[in-house]
Parts: C-alpha cells; sequence; structure tokens
C-alpha cells in the first residue's frame, strides 16, 4: 500500500452541474472524509464552469472524481483534465462519454456480441406508440443520457406512452426498451477484477430514483443468492460488459436475469454513487474492504496509468 504522501494533493471533485448534483455532493463529502482519514491531504471542490481554473490554482497532483451524470461522468471533465495533464480516477474520456449515453453502449455491447434488450431510439410521440406495438409490453421509458433512474418510468399500458416519453424527453434523448421479468443484479468492478454481485429487491414497481436514494425497504442481497456457476457468468459477463466500453478503474454494470437464467446487460455506470446506499461500498465490503479502503483503491489506481 502506498504512503498517502506518494498520493500528493488530491481535488475531490464533486456537485456539477447535472440533474444528479445532490447526490452527488453526498458521494463526494462521504469520499472526502474518507481520504482524509488515511492521511490524503484531500480538498473538497464543488465542481462549477470555472473549475479548471480553480485546479490550476490549487497546485494539485491528482482528481478524483465523483461528479454523476452530464458534466461529470460523460467524459466533459475528463477531456478537461486531460488537458492540463492533472491525472484523475475512473474512466478517460472515451469510455466515460460512450457509457454514459446508454443507446451507443446498447449498440456497441450488441456488436460485440453480448446481450443487452431490445430496444427502440424515440424522437416523437409517434415513436413511442410505434415502440408499443414492436416491442413487448411493459416497456422502459428512459433518458439515453441520465442516469439514478431520472426521468424513467415502467409503461404496462400503450396509452400511457406519450406521456412517459413527454417526462422523459425533458432530460435529452429517449430510449425506449423491453422490460425484462426477473432478478436485477449489479456488479462492481474495481481495477481488473468483479466484486461480489449485488441482486435488488424493491417494493416499487422497478429499481426508481426513490428506491435507490431514499426507501429503507430496499432490499440488497450480498451473497446474491445465485449458484457459483451462475454467479460466475454474471460476473464475467459485467467484466466483458466493462471492457468493451473502454472502462477503467472502477465502475458497476447493471444486469437482469431473466426466468429461463439468462442475463441482459442494462447500462454501465462510470462514476457510481458513493452515498450511504450505494451499492459499490457495499459489494467492496462483501469483498472484505472497508469504505475508506475503496476510495484509497480507487484513487491509487491513478498511480498506475489509469487516469
Amino acid at each position: 500500500m502506498s504512503n498517502a504522501s506518494h498520493l500528493g494533493r488530491v481535488a475531490v471533485l464533486f456537485g456539477g452541474w447535472s440533474a444528479e448534483r445532490e447526490v452527488s455532493l453526498k458521494s463526494g463529502h462521504a469520499v472526502l472524509e474518507a481520504l482524509r482519514a488515511r492521511g490524503v491531504d484531500a480538498h473538497g471542490i464543488d465542481a462549477d464552469r470555472d473549475v479548471l481554473e480553480t485546479l490550476k490554482a490549487g497546485d494539485f497532483d491528482r482528481a478524483f472524481i465523483v461528479m454523476h451524470g452530464r458534466g461529470g461522468e460523460d467524459g466533459v471533465i475528463q477531456g478537461a483534465l486531460e488537458l492540463i495533464g492533472l491525472p484523475y480516477t475512473g474512466s478517460g474520456v472515451l469510455a466515460s462519454a460512450l457509457g454514459m449515453d446508454k443507446q451507443r453502449t446498447k449498440q456497441l455491447w450488441l456488436g460485440a456480441g453480448l446481450p443487452t434488450p431490445a430496444f427502440r431510439v424515440l424522437n416523437t410521440i409517434r415513436d413511442a406508440v410505434d415502440a408499443g406495438e414492436t416491442l413487448q409490453l411493459p416497456l422502459m421509458i428512459k433518458p439515453a443520457l441520465e442516469g439514478s433512474s431520472i426521468g424513467m418510468s415502467k409503461v404496462h399500458r400503450a396509452e400511457d406512452l406519450p406521456a412517459a416519453f413527454d417526462k422523459a424527453r425533458g432530460f435529452g434523448p429517449v430510449l425506449a426498451e423491453q422490460f425484462i421479468e426477473g432478478e436485477e443484479y449489479t456488479v462492481a468492478v474495481l481495477g481488473d477484477a468483479a466484486l461480489p454481485p449485488i441482486r435488488l429487491e424493491t417494493t416499487h414497481d422497478f429499481y426508481d430514483f426513490d428506491a435507490k436514494y431514499v426507501a429503507n425497504d430496499t432490499r440488497y442481497h450480498c451473497p446474491c443468492g445465485l449458484p457459483p456457476q451462475a454467479e460466475a457468468e454474471l460476473k464475467a459477463l459485467a467484466l466483458a460488459a466493462f471492457r468493451a466500453v473502454g472502462a477503467r478503474g472502477w465502475g458497476r454494470v447493471d444486469v437482469m436475469r431473466d426466468g429461463e437464467g439468462r442475463f441482459w446487460l442494462l447500462e454501465i455506470n462510470t462514476v457510481p454513487g458513493m452515498t450511504d446506499h450505494s451499492l459499490v461500498p457495499m459489494a467492496a465490503r462483501a469483498a472484505g474492504m472497508d469504505f475508506e479502503s475503496l476510495v484509497w483503491r480507487i484513487l491509487e489506481t491513478t498511480l498506475e496509468g489509469a487516469g
């Protein structure tokens, strides 16, 4: 384990200007506190449009990115940090941009021969209605460029598709995706390894924003309960999906398992949540790693050319 002095002066970037700002603030403060507890010279920065000037004035050695959503998870801040030569945690510009775009992530996975639910790109209400005819209901209607289930709806009836489309399009491009009936899993990736998968169980119609960040009745099963062979298959699929996008450092892959035991890739998160409800810290604990050790390990990846 590296001495904290080797990590130098660290900027923890959080907040930002996306729809996930409030979650990012919680994640960022948790990361900041954990790094300081390990003796790291860490400084919190609520990133705004002048963040590069702030970073250059602060004489930082590296950055820990905990900005969720647009501006932080989509390659924008990564490109800016590349420009000033500041090492950073997580995926690079291309993988971040791809991972934030659900449409292009799914197209890439399909091109790589990886399983992901059928989908349609929606530009108009007519497209939404057509999707209801060509894809089997229920459908997930989701913004292509948002995370945390923001703007997302599960639609059981064709007549509800226009309203779901209107809700999602306020956040940009929209997808209709075949809903996979079955169990939902998430697999955290740290370095080159998949951490223990988590099975998610919610009383909500789907794992929505409230179930993720507010509800106290959401259940997280880790160990996930799969037979060893199926769990190994799930971890291998998550790693293949992570690598196909070109992700690095750390992240999380969300997966459904249908009634016949087949796994289906939903999306990848290249800057996952780090709050008290978050899944990566939970998976790390199951692997014997506390929160402080987890953030230390993520920061260490910047010493390995991962930033």
